[in-house]
């Protein structure tokens, strides 16, 4: 008889990470988001950023025994932080900012041993949004995808009609990099193919 499988928490709320987990063939034992505060240190820079909230929601959940598995997404314009947008203003602000030139977007993924060893991975992805319009702008935040989303901006939406050139991963441009986090979990024993 085979072991049973690890047992694993997702430190987040996001539908968008469950959905991408279960492409991996993994579906979360338990949903428990983490509540930690995420205001960047002062001259934090985007990638440590990213780094230390992940590893810090990973820490921040009680796994009651299992894994825990957390991610933060980061945009980045240079060495800015971009913020999640919640209201209009910001998410007009990103754009704007955003508008015809290139970006990377930092998605960290940590995942919390029960032992209390923690392992973290990093996906960095270029993107240029096409200059955009006043009115380009205007439909896209009229259509309301921006909110909470980090830099203004979701790609899974209508944002990527917006986008002419990509390196890297569109899953964690997204909010969970697959390839990184199939990595995490294989080394942890979870059975994906």
């Amino acid at each position: 008889m085979a072991d049973a499988s690890p047992n694993l928490t997702l430190a987040s709320a996001s539908p968008r990470r469950r959905e991408w987990l279960a492409r991996l063939g993994v579906a979360p034992d338990a949903v428990a988001p983490a509540d930690i505060d995420e205001t960047p240190r002062k001259a934090e820079l985007p990638r440590a950023y990213a780094q230390r909230m992940a590893r810090e929601k990973a820490q921040a959940v009680d796994g009651a025994g299992n894994y825990v598995l957390a991610g933060d997404t980061v945009v980045a314009a240079g060495r800015r932080i971009l913020p999640k947008a919640e209201d209009e203003a910001t998410a007009r602000e990103c754009l704007s900012l955003l508008s015809g030139r290139r970006h990377r977007v930092l998605s960290a993924v940590a995942l919390a041993h029960p032992d209390g060893t923690i392992r973290e991975r990093l996906s960095e992805t270029q993107l240029k949004f096409k200059r955009l319009s006043s009115q380009e702008i205007d439909a896209y935040i009229a259509n309301g995808e921006w909110h909470g989303k980090a830099g203004g901006y979701a790609i899974q939406g209508m944002a990527e009609a917006l986008i002419p050139w990509i390196q890297g991963s569109h899953s964690g441009v997204v909010g969970l990099p697959l390839y990184e986090t199939r990595a995490l979990l294989r080394a942890a024993g979870f059975p994906i193919g």
